[in-house]
């Protein structure tokens, strides 16, 4: 949740081509019906909404001072599990030229990250978002200590835009 009005940011992938989008809080056990404000494949961003009230929305960390062996913690609903707290370290950064989508800067961690944990948030030891868990490299499907998190400099960018747009325009 980014604000109190009720925008929240997930992955592209998570909410493309759904018919509805429904969105738990876990504080109210209450389930809502989320608007798409608008996406943007080519980062794996997305941003929903949902008409919730008044929300505590994360506070975002400046991503570049982010740095290898920050304690980290990945936040998501692994498999459907329900809601989970995964602890690591961060492996690395500017991680790109893996292929997952067309602008990659990730930020690595060894926090477990598995299906399901996408679009969760991925946060520093004070609580602040530094990324949204987006991927994993994995053979065998599940967590195999590398976990890809959209950096949070990139999410507020491309977010704004959604949020004000509907669409995030580039440059060329």
């Amino acid at each position: 949740i980014i604000s109190k009005e009720g925008y929240i940011v997930t992955n592209n992938h998570v909410v493309d081509g759904a018919d509805e989008i429904k969105v738990s809080l876990v504080d109210n056990k209450k389930s809502y019906i989320a608007k798409l404000i608008g996406s943007d494949a080519k980062s794996d961003i997305a941003i929903i909404k949902i008409d919730a009230g008044e929300l505590n929305a994360v506070t975002f960390y400046n991503s570049d001072n982010v740095r290898v062996g920050d304690v980290v913690f990945a936040l998501g609903n692994p498999f459907g599990v329900g809601e989970t707290i995964t602890q690591g370290i961060v492996s690395a950064t500017g991680r790109n030229g893996i292929g997952i989508v067309e602008y990659e800067d990730f930020i690595q961690t060894d926090a477990s990250i598995n299906p399901g944990n996408s679009g969760g948030a991925l946060i520093n030891s004070a609580g602040h978002l530094i990324g949204i868990n987006s991927a994993i490299i994995s053979r065998s499907g599940g967590n195999d200590g590398i976990g890809l998190a959209i950096p949070s400099n990139m999410v507020t960018s491309i977010a704004t835009q959604l949020i004000d747009n509907g669409k995030y325009t580039r440059a060329y």
